[in-house]
């Protein structure tokens, strides 16, 4: 009951309510309460506080999270590696990037599935998908954009993507201001330096590629985004541009995986399609 109470403690100080953790951990919002209740009951420390539609965390709920959280990561990704991924009927979760999945995988993935029915996959965003194989609630990952340092994991460098500015009109030059994703997000932060060097503002920082070009497409300001959105989203050829000054922004493509696990032949399976999909990817010069 500890362990449960730990980890809806860790999912809560991310979703930050009750509902939204209930909704990651699949059980009701009561069952999220008194979890917590229990916990709180047995450390003898309230943890957490309302905080208008929010939940906040205490500074004894920040303490427990700081210290308890990183070893109940380890924990949990350790206990994974002991589940029989050999057999078929156990579930193999796979966590990938939205926009990989839609640009570049969703054949090599459904392939696999037709293989194993028992691979599920989900979608996050890379920093969310490095703590999921850490854990082990995901098997594999595949991310999008630089990786944070020592996150323990074996790594497979598929290619590197480009970025492009999508624009309504004709651009013969870098223009001024432009749209980009959320560059607080660690894995996208080392472009606003870049940006900064050239002197271009991000006017808005969506957290959606797709939205962010269709908004350059109805005549915003022209945006920047991956080759695989401007794939998956058709981009006419006369409405994405490139530019030497934008090569150093590009964004690496990992698989990555525990290196436990990584030794399973099921797994490794899934491992091997993924890295020859890459090769067929490159056939096509304005793939990759």
């Amino acid at each position: 009951m500890l362990l449960d109470g730990i980890e809806t403690m860790l999912v809560l100080a991310q979703e930050k309510t009750m509902s939204k953790t209930g909704s990651a951990l699949y059980i009701s919002q009561s069952a999220v309460s008194k979890r917590i209740a229990n916990l709180e009951r047995h450390l003898g420390k309230k943890l957490i506080e309302p905080k208008g539609r929010y939940v906040a965390l205490t500074a004894d709920g920040l303490a427990l999270i700081r210290n308890v959280g990183p070893v109940f990561d380890q924990l949990r990704g350790q206990l994974s590696e002991q589940k029989n991924y050999e057999s078929t009927d156990t579930i193999l979760p796979i966590d990938c990037s939205e926009t990989l999945v839609a640009g570049y995988f969703s054949k090599v993935l459904a392939s696999c599935f037709a293989l194993d029915s028992k691979i599920r996959l989900s979608t996050n965003h890379t920093p969310r998908i490095i703590e999921n194989v850490k854990s082990g609630k995901a098997v594999i990952g595949l991310c999008a954009g630089h990786l944070t340092p020592h996150h323990g994991l074996l790594t497979f460098h598929l290619f590197d993507e480009p970025f492009y500015v999508v624009s309504a009109s004709s651009l013969k030059s870098l223009p001024d201001e432009l749209i980009t994703t959320d560059l607080r997000n660690n894995a996208n932060s080392y472009q606003a330096g870049i940006l900064a060097g050239l002197n271009i503002t991000p006017l808005m920082e969506i957290d959606s590629y797709s939205a962010a070009v269709q908004l350059a497409l109805s005549g915003a300001t022209p945006a920047l985004a991956p080759l695989s959105i401007i794939r998956t989203l058709k981009v006419p050829t006369k409405n994405f541009f490139t530019f030497d000054e934008l090569q150093p922004i590009c964004r690496p493509i990992y698989l990555c995986v525990r290196k436990n696990n990584s030794r399973l032949p099921r797994i490794n399976t899934v491992i091997e399609a993924v890295q020859t999909s890459i090769e067929h990817l490159r056939l096509d010069s304005h793939v990759i």
